[in-house]
């Protein structure tokens, strides 16, 4: 990462030709002519025989900039897309059920924490936009969280700028930039997860850029590493709230990659000195972050123990380990005289089922189906498929026997009493030679034939081993006769099926698709058992338009391509990478390359008027301000839902293509 540079007075000496190593960031208080000096840089160069000292992270801010940048957090605090979705994600953590999201949780705990504070009871659904906040439902303080923290952009923004070595002006102009600009308006309004990315994203620059500072005049001193471990929390803190802070790690990335080459490149680095820095960033910038990501996911799950709308999209071992579901604990393991449930990996895991209707064509035996709910037709006992004689092996009196890999059993479906068969028959949909029909056959009292026997086959991976475990173990059933295998695939069967899934017996099965595990497993002589805590396993894992009012996600039309190398790489990195990306995108997804934008056009701002008088630099920042805070005001009926003529909307279109909701 690179600052832009300053001119330098030449080196008196050719001993300050050479540095430690070539710095990433300049330092800070480069030698200009007094002519092209701020006032504030004016007195500080007006004491003689006084040494600059540094400064901690390369910020000299004087004492009327922090004034400044008060009445500047004031006035963005005064200025400042779909709750339904995130407010509902607050109410499910308040009930502590599960759910699945596509964002990291950060964000949204930081959100329910708000809610807890304020007393949320998680009964306000969040279901539809517009719907009216009942008086338990804390909106206001769940508003205030990320209006906080858009506000705290306003002074990192500053901060960073001057950070970067520029002019104070520069950094003003830079923080109204980020106050006026109508989408980070409106996103820190409501309650959305745009807001604490933002803010952490701009909380990362700045602690990188101070750090860098560091890097170049004293490293490994305390300073040096508080700088470096902050830069990784924040990395962290950022990757915890979107997937898209994966481009702010790659930025850091490329810098840190930047500035350990140069090193490489520095004789007076020793190998020695290089590993240090090398093993200082890599646990600071790499290790950290990682363990934050993974604390915020431990905070997660210890709040979600209960069922939510969430489960269906997790295994069974993980939706038993959540409580509220009505899913019993089951015995582990299967016996002959189990009655079990039988679910199939594949295809969103439906349940082998039968009911009382049988095939239309084909042996118009009773048909057998994958019926993805919970169903007492579902339910199957486990019988013994060796005959040692007439005699058959009476579960009932005998001792418990364990299924073992490569045993042959049967299925008997318990509601019906009648066995899991296949023959030598065309299925009725799938109707090609290597696929045979799968049906429920027999009576009480009839004793079958070998087309009701199954062989069980444990698949190699998590599980394998020699008994049949409930859902630990993967297997698959061969149909010895036939030599096919029990299958089912995403086929629907006709209405005189429900249109439930077919099962077939297919001779060449794809292995993905012919795959089982058992989901429920009871038997009579099973002995119960309470669980003990230290025989639990660790937890696996697989935006208002009305009456002419609206609030709508806009940016500032003001657009900044000039950048400097650090916030060019940032604005490269979480730009571009959308282009790949072949999912609806929105404005929002553009808003860290905005802010990057922005500290870069600021950035390139400070040099090209860096040979200008003072005056004339504010004098230009003045004409800039004004044009923001017109498009700021042409646009802020969009930006707070306040009432809007259909004329002066029309007239706000700077393009015929722009189609605003009326």
């Amino acid at each position: 990462m690179a600052s832009h540079r300053r001119p330098r007075a030449p080196s008196p000496t050719p001993d300050h030709l050479t540095a430690s190593y070539a710095p990433t960031l300049q330092p800070r208080f480069p030698v200009r002519p007094n002519d092209h000096l701020d006032a504030d840089e004016r007195r500080a160069n007006a004491q003689p025989g006084k040494l600059r000292k540094h400064h901690i992270g390369g910020l000299n801010l004087a004492p009327a900039e922090w004034k400044i940048l008060v009445i500047v957090v004031i006035i963005a605090s005064f200025v400042r897309f779909d709750e339904v979705h995130f407010g509902n994600f607050a109410s499910k953590y308040i009930k502590t059920r599960y759910f699945v999201d596509v964002h990291p949780p950060l964000a949204k705990l930081l959100l329910t924490l708000a809610a807890f504070v304020g007393g949320f009871d998680g009964h306000f659904d969040f279901k539809e936009i517009g719907k009216a906040y009942d008086e338990n439902t804390p909106y206001v303080l769940m508003r205030l969280l990320p209006a906080i923290m858009g506000v705290a952009v306003v002074p990192l923004t500053y901060l960073t700028l001057r950070g970067l070595d520029c002019r104070a002006t520069t950094a003003l102009l830079g923080a109204f930039l980020v106050t006026f600009e109508n989408g980070l308006i409106t996103q820190s309004r409501l309650i959305l997860l745009d807001s604490p990315l933002i803010f952490f994203t701009a909380l990362t620059a700045f602690f990188w850029v101070g750090f860098s500072n560091e890097d170049t005049q004293r490293p490994f001193t305390e300073e040096w590493w508080t700088w470096l471990a902050l830069t990784g929390l924040s990395l962290g803190a950022v990757v915890s709230c979107k997937w898209v802070g994966l481009f702010t790690i790659a930025t850091v990335g490329v810098c840190t990659l930047r500035q350990l080459w140069l090193l490489l490149g520095d004789l007076k680095v020793t190998p020695r000195l290089f590993i240090k820095h090398f093993m200082a960033r890599a646990l600071c910038l790499i290790l950290l972050p990682i363990l934050f990501y993974m604390a915020m996911f431990e905070i997660h799950f210890a709040i979600l123990q209960n069922s939510g709308d969430g489960d269906g999209f997790m295994s069974a071992a993980f939706m038993h380990t959540l409580g509220g579901r009505g899913m019993s604990d089951t015995f582990a393991d299967v016996a002959l005289g189990s009655a079990v449930t039988l679910r199939h990996v594949n295809t969103q895991g439906g349940y082998l089922h039968s009911h009382l209707h049988t095939y239309p064509g084909g042996s118009k035996q009773q048909q057998i189906t994958l019926y993805p709910h919970i169903d007492g037709n579902n339910d199957w006992r486990i019988l013994n498929g060796t005959f040692d004689g007439a005699t058959d092996f009476d579960w009932t009196t005998e001792p418990i026997s364990q299924i073992r890999n490569g045993q042959t059993i049967r299925l008997e479906h318990i509601a019906t009493q009648k066995r899991l068969h296949s023959h030598d028959v065309r299925p009725p949909v799938s109707d090609v030679d290597f696929q045979n029909e799968v049906s429920a056959y027999g009576y009480p009292g009839f004793q079958g034939d070998a087309n009701d026997n199954w062989i069980v086959e444990i698949e190699e991976g998590a599980g394998r081993g020699q008994t049949v475990k409930t859902l630990k173990t993967k297997f698959r059933l061969r149909h010895p006769m036939t030599g096919c295998y029990l299958f089912s695939h995403k086929v629907k069967l006709p209405d005189w099926a429900f249109e439930q899934q077919e099962v077939t017996c297919n001779k060449n099965a794809v292995r993905e698709n012919s795959v089982w595990y058992i989901e429920t497993n009871n038997h009579e002589n099973h002995v119960d058992y309470e669980r003990r805590a230290y025989g639990s396993p660790c937890i696996r894992l697989n935006f208002w338009v009305k009456d002419h009012k609206q609030i709508y996600l806009i940016a500032t039309l003001v657009k900044y391509d000039q950048l400097c190398a650090f916030l060019a790489t940032g604005w490269v990195l979480h730009y571009f990478p959308f282009f790949l990306m072949s999912r609806q995108l929105f404005l929002h997804h553009y808003f860290p390359a905005l802010y990057f934008a922005i500290l870069m056009s600021c950035a390139v701002f400070d040099a090209v008027t860096a040979n200008l008088k003072p005056r004339v630099r504010l004098q230009i920042a003045g004409v800039v301000l004004i044009f923001v805070l017109w498009n700021y005001m042409s646009f802020s009926p969009l930006t707070y839902g306040t009432p809007w003529t259909r004329s002066k909307c029309e007239s706000s279109k700077w393009l015929k293509s722009w189609d605003f909701a009326w």
